[in-house]
């Protein structure tokens, strides 16, 4: 350590040439504001001269090019990016994404500590930083069944471990308020650390409660009003534009010079497809600027704001001392990547070959047994029932009366009211749950859409026009290990297979973009209006959202956090 240290006082100081020079470019204060001509100079993983000129083993001319800070993506499950951690790295590092904080509860909500400790091991192979915030709701709530419990003295032994920062999301906010002693654990046994926030529309004295536990951040606000009660409360808030959750549009007014140190990007559930089309954080950067925003509030919230909230103070500034992660932008406004730098090495197909390999884990995972046209057979004392309502764009759905048709005891699907059905199935093998509601806003008119990636327990969630259709589709989720599967007339029309754990591909992120592009117009051939009708899919059996979800146990009122009785 001496040793670097020397090094790094010498370059810094000009005695001996940097070991990497970026020549001729201009870097932005993220503190001032200012854009001024600099080289920057890099010992080892680490910036040492800026604002001068120097001289390096290694020089590359960036002349006329802008060097930021690079981006953190504060908030994030990589297994909703479909592809493995080494995936994820080569997909999003190029961008500009030199840290990434995730929170691995999908696949620990599977798998238990084994998939946490594969997402430990997989963090110290990446290029980029992986960083890991232990799951604190596994299972996220006792209203579904999961594949696996993990209790307090479980994580603390991992508390420890370099790549973890603190505790994951706070998903059970009702378990936090209720004092529930399994969520008290798991709040003490982190005291003193980061503590991740999950609490959408909490307000109020219950707001109050929530951050008296020493929680600290939240990614869950869709209005400018809750964020702002969330920030006077001492809250980071964490902007999510993710593939289902596009909260960007309806926060841009937070993307300010006074309030960027106090709010931060993230993205929580984002897959290849919409990173190939829009982007990543880099996305959010050049949208916020359209929308308004200066360069210094927009390129601040991507970076050194978020690497203080969550105490990674070695970075989110190109000056002397901080990690020499950094980008070099063609044009500042539309964040136009040129070059990345990760802890001062050039980013490209060389780096990426050094890696150590990590083996994939959670084959067979999808344990369900076949299912049959019957079983999706809504019975109910009479037609009037609830059903979830879907909003484009939101995870939030709507709790919504309706009067279905109804024969022999069972609700029916009613398209002129675009209800169709919608079913999870028990995959971990515990049981044999299957419960069967309905929802509106898909518009889906034939077929069936079943996916086994099903926050956060992650059975197998299927809606469907027809009964038949979504028997065909599960069982085939069923023979292919999890994934993605659209049926229409008894045939699988598309599918994209997830066999680690049921939540990941085996394959490249190129491989993945690919397979989902025709899953896309396979749904879009079924009359879905949706964007993203997958992972829409997905967050349906999500009960910590409100108003109304599904669980392999039935119809969820979030509100009251507690089973459907109808």
């Amino acid at each position: 350590m001496m040793d670097r240290l020397a090094a790094r006082i010498e370059q810094g100081r000009g005695a001996a040439p940097a070991d990497l020079v970026l020549k001729g470019g201009q870097v932005f204060d993220l503190v001032t504001g200012r854009i001024s001509r600099s080289d920057v100079a890099i010992c080892g993983d680490t910036i040492v001269g800026t604002l001068d000129t120097y001289s390096g083993v290694k020089e590359i001319d960036v002349t006329g090019k802008v060097i930021v800070p690079g981006f953190i993506d504060t908030h994030c499950h990589v297994e909703s990016s479909l592809i493995s951690p080494a995936e994820f790295d080569r997909c999003l590092l190029p961008r500009g994404i030199t840290t990434a904080i995730c929170d691995p509860h999908e696949i620990a909500n599977v798998l238990g500590l084994a998939g946490i400790a594969y997402f430990l091991d997989a963090a110290g192979a990446t290029a980029m930083d992986l960083r890991v915030n232990l799951s604190s709701c596994v299972p996220a709530t006792d209203l579904e069944t999961s594949g696996a419990r993990i209790a307090a003295e479980d994580l603390i032994g991992l508390a420890d471990h370099p790549k973890v920062i603190g505790l994951a999301e706070f998903m059970n906010f009702p378990g936090v308020l209720g004092r529930d002693p399994g969520c008290l654990a798991k709040l003490a046994a982190f005291a003193g650390r980061h503590i991740d926030g999950h609490a959408p529309l909490l307000r109020g004295r219950a707001l109050n409660g929530y951050l008296a536990a020493g929680i600290r951040t939240d990614h869950e606000a869709t209005t400018a009003e809750e964020a702002m009660e969330k920030l006077a409360k001492g809250m980071t808030v964490l902007i999510r534009e993710g593939s289902v959750s596009k909260d960007l549009h309806a926060l841009h007014s937070l993307v300010t010079e006074a309030l960027s140190p106090y709010i931060a990007f993230c993205t929580d559930d984002r897959n290849p497809l919409d990173i190939a089309e829009e982007g990543h954080i880099d996305h959010m950067i050049r949208e916020s600027i359209r929308l308004g925003a200066t360069p210094l509030a927009a390129y601040r919230t991507a970076s050194h704001s978020g690497a203080r909230a969550f105490g990674l103070r070695d970075r989110g500034l190109v000056a002397p001392g901080y990690r020499a992660d950094l980008v070099v932008l063609d044009d500042l406004n539309t964040c136009a990547v040129s070059r990345v730098i990760s802890a001062g090495r050039l980013v490209g197909d060389d780096l990426f070959a050094t890696r150590r390999m990590v083996q994939p884990i959670g084959r067979h995972s999808v344990k369900a047994q076949r299912v049959e046209e019957r079983d999706f057979a809504a019975r109910g004392a009479g037609p009037s029932t609830r059903v979830i309502g879907v909003v484009p764009g939101k995870i939030i759905t709507l709790d919504l009366p309706m009067t279905l048709p109804y024969r022999d005891g069972e609700r029916r699907i009613d398209l002129d009211q675009d209800a169709v059905k919608v079913a999870v199935v028990a995959r971990h093998g515990h049981n044999r749950n299957i419960s069967v509601a309905f929802v509106h806003g898909f518009g889906m008119t034939r077929g069936a859409i079943a996916s086994s990636v099903g926050h956060d327990s992650h059975n197998i969630c299927v809606v469907g026009a027809r009964e038949a259709d979504m028997a065909v589709a599960v069982n085939r989720l069923i023979e292919i290990e999890g994934g993605f599967a659209v049926a229409c007339d008894g045939e699988v029309r598309a599918e994209l297979a997830l066999p680690m754990a049921g939540l990941m591909s085996l394959g490249t992120f190129e491989d993945v973009h690919a397979d989902l592009l025709p899953l896309r117009a396979a749904a879009k051939a079924l009359g879905v209006a949706l964007d993203e009708p997958f992972l829409q899919v997905a967050f349906l059996p999500l009960p910590v959202i409100p108003h109304l979800k599904i669980t392999d146990r039935g119809l969820v009122d979030v509100d009251r956090f507690e089973l459907v009785r109808d």
